[in-house]
Formats: structure tokens, sequence, C-alpha cells
């Protein structure tokens, strides 16, 4: 079974008529897709091209590395989604590409192929095992809900830091979305949106130029294989790709109530990332933020319909992985201000969910709260980020906890 809400697999209650796509099909799910992506491209890509060019690379090898990442994370966002019917959100590991920007500049172009082949491998071989899951599954329900509050934290508070920089335009997106939940729940989001850009656009904060479009040519590099380049490069990008990515990606989907198969998901995210590697993917993972988007009630109210969300997150990375670096600049003219407003305000219903789970049970707050704390503090240690220290802040202090009670109750 894939979702505990419900089993959408089993197809026992349904209505005959249209295909499930289409029946299930909604336009929240889809504006969350869309949301999703417009996060991706106008924050976390940008590190990939500052480490495009802090190794030297030129603009076919630049755009075939857009190109590799984004066909990667679109292929399992649509395949994992429709197999498991949970809205399964994948992206390029961007723990993994700040470490580029530090480290690519010292190895070759070929040697970084060959240790993003090898990352690929050994995190397939980590997901195929049950390894990676097994840990996953010992980490206390709060703790976990805690981490999604956590890491969502800053998005939450970023709506109300735009209203310094940008009052019309922060202040737009939030009165249309309240108005929106009052009165057009399920579509509260576009309308915020849609209220956003039509306040950027009258304060002329919109500078999208769009000169030429043009289709993505991959370019395909025989790897190299160095004992420096895999210890410099793929030893670290494993861990922070597991730890600061996958973990937090499994943590949403069961935060939000779904049951991840994590053999299925990290092994998917491997093999495609070993495929694209030599075309310039450097690791391509579950989501843990963007997800939140999609796995939320701002998605669909019905958790067995959010699956359409990752297939839409999926369409709209295909098609703007087809044209390369073309399509970024759009992106990059929306002001960061009417980004960060729509990414919190779309993220409201997760983040609320996230602090609800996190004080359920009293025996757990206070492994929550640290675990929360920890999270939303942003402490980078040894190039892992604090999603990963809250969780094991946070599971320490649960172990910690727990044994002091039991140790006192059979003193007692």
């Amino acid at each position: 079974m894939d979702v505990s809400p419900a089993d959408p697999s089993t197809g026992q209650g349904e209505p005959p008529g249209r295909p499930g796509l289409l029946r299930d099909m909604s336009l929240s799910a889809v504006l969350a897709g869309f949301v999703a992506v417009v996060v991706s491209y106008s924050g976390p890509l940008v590190i990939v091209l500052a480490a495009a060019a802090a190794g030297h690379l030129d603009k076919a090898q630049t755009g075939s590395w857009v190109w590799a990442i984004s066909i990667g994370s679109g292929l399992t966002c649509i395949g994992l989604s429709l197999r498991t019917k949970m809205p399964v959100i994948t992206a390029w590991s961007t723990p993994g590409a700040a470490l580029l920007v530090t480290s690519l500049g010292a190895y070759s172009y070929a040697e970084a192929i060959g240790a993003f082949i090898v990352t690929g491998v050994v995190i397939t071989l980590v997901g195929l095992t049950g390894v990676f899951g097994w840990l996953m599954r010992q980490v206390p329900t709060a703790v976990v809900s805690a981490m999604l509050a956590g890491i969502l934290f800053s998005f939450g508070t970023g709506v109300f830091a735009s209203l310094k920089t940008a009052p019309w335009i922060a202040g737009a997106v939030l009165l249309a979305y309240l108005l929106g939940k009052r009165w057009l729940p399920r579509y509260a989001v576009l309308i915020a949106l849609a209220a956003g850009v039509a306040a950027a656009a009258a304060t002329s904060r919109l500078a999208i130029h769009l000169d030429s479009i043009e289709l993505a040519r991959p370019v395909l590099t025989t790897p190299e294989f160095s004992v420096a380049s895999l210890i410099g490069i793929a030893v670290p990008m494993i861990l922070a790709t597991l730890a600061s990515q996958n973990a937090p990606g499994m943590a949403v989907l069961t935060a939000s109530g779904y049951q991840p198969k994590d053999r299925l998901l990290i092994g998917s995210t491997g093999l495609v990332s070993t495929a694209l590697a030599p075309f310039g993917s450097h690791a391509i993972n579950l989501a843990a933020i963007t997800a939140a988007i999609c796995t939320g009630p701002e998605s669909h109210r019905d958790p067995k319909r959010r699956y359409i969300a990752g297939v839409a997150c999926g369409a709209f990375y295909l098609l703007i992985g087809a044209f390369g670096t073309t399509l970024v600049v759009f992106f990059a003219g929306l002001p960061k201000e009417l980004v960060a407003a729509i990414a919190g305000v779309a993220l409201f219903g997760a983040l609320a969910g996230g602090l609800s789970g996190a004080v359920k049970e009293e025996k757990d707050r206070e492994a929550a709260l640290i675990t929360f704390l920890a999270t939303a503090s942003g402490v980078t240690l040894f190039g892992i980020g604090s999603a990963f220290w809250g969780l094991v802040f946070g599971v320490a202090a649960h172990l910690v906890l727990t044994r002091w009670r039991s140790t006192r109750s059979a003193d007692s």
C-alpha cells in the first residue's frame, strides 16, 4: 500500500468513466506542480549555473547540464508519481551543486563526469538494499514532522520579509491568498500568483526578455576516473545528497500521510542519475521544499489525487529542460520577492501540518522542538545541511529522554 489515507491503486469504489489520470486531474494540483518548478528554476538552478561558471564549462556543456538535470527530474517525477499514485517530486541535488561551486574547478570536466557516475551508482545501491529506508523508519513521527516544519519555516517568514523590500508585490500576494482561501480555497494560490504578477508588472519589477528560444543539444562526455575526483567530489556529494535531500524528501512524504517505498524511489533516482551523468547530471534526488508544495492540502484536499501535481511538475520540467538554458532567463526575470511570497503561501498548509504533527504527542514535544530549532537554524556542518542535523539532534534527544523516562519508571 502506497498511501496511508487511502489506497488509490486498488481502484475499488471508483465510478466508471474517464481514465484515472483525466478523472483525477485538477487545476490546483497542476498549479502546485507549476509553482514547484518556478521555485526550482528561480533558486536552486542559479547554484548550478554558478558551478558551471566555476568549472569553466562552455555554453554547450552548461546547456547539456541543465538539460540532463531537468529531463532526469521530469522523467522521475512523472514515472514515480504514476507508479505510486503519490506526488513524488524530484530535483537536482542543491547541496551537491553548491559543493561543485568550490570544487569543480580543481578537476577536469571528464573527471567530474566520472565522479557523477560513481555517485549515481552508490546511491542506487544504497536505495535498492533498503538500508536508507530502514534508518528513516526508525525516526519518531514527531521528529519527522518537526523537521518538515523547520525546513519550511524560512519560507513562511519569507512572505513577511518580502514586505520590506517589495510591499506592493508581497502585500498583493498575501491579501489575494487570504481572500482566495475565504471564497475559493482550491484556487487560493492561483489567485495569489495572478495578483503578485499584476503587482510586479504595475511596479515595473518584471524583467522578462526572451531574445531567442533554442532546443538544447545534449553533449556526451567520456568519463575519466581518478582517486582525487572520487574523494573530492563523489564522496561528499553522496553524503550530501542522501542526508540533505533524500532524507528530508522521504520525511515530507511521510509527514503528509504517505508511505513511500524507499527502495523504489531512491533506487530509481539513482539509476536515472547514473544514466544521465555522462551528459552532466550531477545527482537526481527526492525534493523536500518543492515536494511540500505538492504534497499538502493546497495541492488537493484529497491525498489520492495529489499525484497529479507530481505528473504536472515533471511535465513542466521536461518542457523547460528541452530548451536548456534559453528559458532560464524567464524565471530569472521574476522578482525574488514574488517567488518568495508565492512559495511561502503555497507552503502554509504543509507548515501548519508539520507544526501540528510535531506537538501532537506530549512525550515527544521536547525532541520535536530541538529538531525544529536545529533545522530552522540553517546550520551547515561538514558540508551537510540543517535538515539532516535536525534529525540527528532530534533522534538523540528522543533517545535520551525516552531512556531517562524508562529508567526512572523502572527504578520507581
